[in-house]
Parts: structure tokens; C-alpha cells; sequence
């Protein structure tokens, strides 16, 4: 009897529960990856789009179909019918004796992707076909399995969905580097009565979530007008940003630290074959570098320890790129590397930084110098996520907005303190950057599936 329904995955999964049937008969659909034969005997590697090792067809010269088989081009579209074999002694712990192959669409012979290694640069120029080659085939399946843990997180506990705007008249950052919305180039206002751009931050708008619900979380495309090629940082990339009402700058790091270990936990869990790839062609020692983070007690340090800490390395001798250390600086990579790497060797939560380098949302310290602010430091990388407290007292949030000259267009945000405020903090983390952390890549492009970069816009 032909099992129907029948994909990749479940088989991979039931030979790993030791339920897989040797002789049983499959109907598969799917793409070939490769073909070869010696003129007796052909070989074609299949996949189906559940997982990621393919499946291995054989068909012989017994099969009168054989000489049409084995013209079958890389990357063409095939049903295939036949029967498991088990091959517990063979590098494939399985394999399908051919029946029946019908080429449902044939693949031209131009076809850009060969078995063959492909430099990124030329993959990211044909960023419609990379998904079928290994690298991104593992790269888009982490993504979309990480995407799902942290939902997963946060529906477990009770955390509520906010979609926030794409299109904002607010700059929450207040940088400046913002795509403006316009719908009629000699009339840029007249659509919206205001100017309109996108979105570099849900925050804000998720806070006013926060005074209703307690606990919630936007997860979503955020956009920079920022014309930097480098590679971490893109025009659109995606954002997670929860906020917790009654909840202080200590809670939040409990928070961070408990979500970051739970997601990077269940991508481990549910991507072992992805991962194992990545450590052996992308990263050597990346699985050591996850389960360190995993196995790890996240450091609380003072940004005026950390400092002093940097002070006394440079007196010591170590020589830093940026030599200007001093107490009021933004600190750069790699500072945070060197904290995280050579003194601490493992995870750290940077906290009370100096109010000048911070955003004017941070509460105020008594100290009225710093402000209650954490950013996690990981080796290999330095800043992974930034969080704070929100500051709750109105007549201090509008001052720090009036002088910075930002309160008009946001006096909705000051009714949240006027009108039944209370503690609360969150916390943003880049997607995107998180996955180039977890799987090794080291391009923000790589990681996107079809990158938004200054100069580039081909699909």
C-alpha cells in the first residue's frame, strides 16, 4: 500500500523513533539536487523542503525508464515513486529503490546554481534562487524556526501581540535617519496632515500596550535611512521589543537572560542537522560558542566598573584601536569584546550608563548622572541587546523631552505617565543580528532573504 502524504521529515522522524519500514512504498514530491550515474547504476539526491538532508533515489539499467532518468537536470521538479530501503551500515541511513520518476518540470540548462561551491557575492545577486543551495537552505530554516521561539516564548507566558505602525510621524531614537512616506512629491504632507515616515522602533507605541495588558511584545520590520555598507547593518531589518509594566531594570535582565537561553535552546532543539552544518563549514567551535552562552551566568557590571576595568588594561598594556578611554564615552566593540572575552570570558549586562549617550526614555539614576539602562554583552560579537527602565515620572520625562526639543507630536506619549503610569521596562533586540550570532554568518545580508541595503533594490 502507497502511503500518501508522505514528506522528508516524517521519514527522517521515523527512522530516528525506529518505525521507518524497510520495503515500505513512498510518494514523494520534490526538487532534485543531484543526478549521477555510471551507466548501470544513477543516483539522485532529493529533497522535498521539510528537511534539511536529502534523500537518496537509486534507480538501475533494470528500470526501462533508466537512459530518460538519468537526463534529468539539477534542480528540476520530480515525483518519485519507490520503496525504503534501509541501510543502516552506509553513510545514508536510508535510501529509495526508483519505481516510477515523473519529471513534473524539467530545469533549464542555464540554471545559475551547480553542485558546486558559490561565493556569497554571487548568491546574494541571485537572492530569488540561493534558498535551494545548502548554506541558505539551512540559513532561512533557522530563521523561520527562531521567529517561531519567540513567539513561543512569549505566548507561554502570557505576553499579548502588538502589531505597531510601519508608518510613524515619531523618530522614537531620535536620530534622525528615517525613510519619509510621501505620496505626492509636490504635496509631501497633504496625505497624512503630517510628516509620515517609517518606523525605526515600535517601543513607543508598544509601551501604551503595556499600561492596558502588562505584558507585551511587537516583533516586526523596522527601517534606518543610514548609508552604511558595512556588514551588520541594513535599511530594513526586523526588531523584537517587549515591554513589562511593573517590572524594574533587575526583572528585565532576568527577562533577557531567560529568553535569550530559551530561544537559543529550542533552535538548537528543533535545527540539529542546520546547526551541525553551520559548525562544521561556517564557524569551527560555533555549537561550543552557543552551548557557553547556554551554560553561562550572566555577569552584572557598572558602565564606571567597566570603564575603570578598560583604564586599567590599557596602563597594563593592552593596546585598543580607540585609545581614548574615558568616562562618558560610548564604548565600542571592541571594549565590550574585551570585557566579555578576556576578563569575564562569558555573558554581561553592562548597566547605569551616562545619561548624555543614552535615549531620553531611560529613568533618571538618584545619582542624576546615569541612567538605568543594561545592554547584554556576548563574546565574538559585544552588544547583542539593549534594554532600560522607562522613565515614569512625568515631570521628568517632559523636561529631558523639552530640552531636547522633542515633545511636540509626542504628548500622547507623556498621557501614558499622566494618566495611570507605573514602572516599567523592555528591551530591543535585532533579529537579524541575533541569527548572524547563532548561525555563524557574518554578513546581515546573509541572513535576510532578500537584504535592503544603500545601492541595492533588485527584487
Amino acid at each position: 500500500m502507497v502511503v500518501k502524504e508522505l514528506t522528508d521529515k516524517k521519514l527522517f522522524l521515523e527512522l530516528d523513533n525506529g518505525k521507518l519500514e524497510d520495503g515500505k512504498e513512498i510518494d514523494l514530491q520534490g526538487w532534485v539536487r543531484t543526478n549521477r550515474n555510471n551507466g548501470s547504476i544513477g543516483f539522485i539526491e532529493f529533497n522535498d523542503g521539510t528537511y534539511f538532508k536529502n534523500i537518496q533515489l537509486v534507480y538501475d539499467s533494470s528500470n526501462e525508464e533508466y537512459e530518460k532518468y538519468s537526463h534529468i537536470r539539477y534542480g528540476s521538479t520530480i515525483e518519485v515513486f519507490g520503496i525504503i530501503k534501509l541501510t543502516p551500515t552506509n553513510k545514508q541511513p536510508f535510501e529509495i529503490t526508483v519505481k516510477k520518476i515523473n519529471l513534473l518540470n524539467d530545469c533549464a540548462e542555464d540554471y545559475p546554481l551547480q553542485k558546486k561551491r558559490h561565493s556569497f557575492e554571487f548568491l546574494r545577486d541571485i537572492a530569488h534562487l540561493r534558498p535551494r543551495s545548502n548554506t541558505f537552505y539551512a540559513v532561512f530554516r533557522v530563521r523561520n524556526v527562531l521567529a517561531y521561539a519567540i513567539h513561543k516564548y512569549f505566548q507561554e507566558r502570557n505576553f499579548v501581540y502588538v502589531h505597531t505602525p510601519l508608518i510613524t510621524a515619531n523618530d522614537a531614537e531620535g536620530a534622525g535617519q528615517v525613510f519619509k512616506v510621501v505620496a505626492d512629491m509636490k504635496h509631501p504632507n497633504d496625505f497624512f496632515k503630517a510628516n509620515a515616515s517609517l518606523t525605526v522602533s515600535g517601543q513607543l507605541h508598544v509601551e501604551a500596550f503595556a499600561m492596558a495588558y502588562k505584558d507585551v511584545y511587537t516583533f516586526g520590520p523596522a527601517f534606518r535611512a543610514e548609508n552604511s555598507n558595512t556588514t551588520r547593518h541594513a535599511s530594513e531589518f526586523w526588531m523584537i521589543e517587549p515591554e513589562m509594566a511593573f517590572c524594574d531594570l533587575e526583572d528585565n535582565m532576568n527577562v533577557i537572560e531567560s529568553f535569550l537561553k530559551y530561544i537559543i535552546s529550542y533552535t538548537l532543539e528543533n535545527c540539529k542537522e542546520e546547526m551541525k552544518f553551520f559548525d562544521t563549514f561556517i564557524e569551527k567551535g560555533l555549537l561550543d560558542k552557543i552551548h557557553h552562552i547556554l551554560n553561562s551566568e550572566f555577569k552584572r557590571l557598572s558602565y564606571t566598573e567597566a570603564i575603570e576595568i578598560l583604564l586599567k588594561a590599557q596602563k597594563d598594556g593592552h593596546k585598543f584601536e580607540f585609545n581614548n578611554i574615558y568616562w562618558g564615552m560610548d564604548l565600542q566593540s571592541e571594549h565590550e569584546r574585551y570585557i566579555t572575552e578576556q576578563v569575564f570570558k562569558g555573558p554581561v549586562f553592562l548597566v547605569d550608563y551616562p545619561k548624555e549617550i543614552k535615549a531620553f526614555y531611560m529613568k533618571l539614576n538618584k545619582d542624576n548622572k546615569t541612567v538605568a539602562a543594561c545592554d547584554l554583552l556576548v563574546p565574538s560579537v559585544g552588544e547583542l541587546i539593549g534594554g532600560s527602565q522607562r522613565e515614569e515620572d512625568y515631570n521628568k520625562l517632559k523636561a529631558k523631552m523639552d530640552e531636547i526639543g522633542n515633545s511636540k507630536g509626542l504628548e500622547w506619549y507623556l498621557d501614558l505617565r499622566k494618566y495611570g503610569g507605573c514602572i516599567h521596562s523592555g528591551f530591543g533586540l535585532g533579529f537579524d543580528r541575533l541569527l548572524m550570532y547563532i548561525t555563524g554568518i557574518n554578513n546581515i545580508r546573509d541572513v535576510q532573504p532578500y537584504p535592503r541595503t544603500p545601492g541595492s533594490l533588485k527584487f
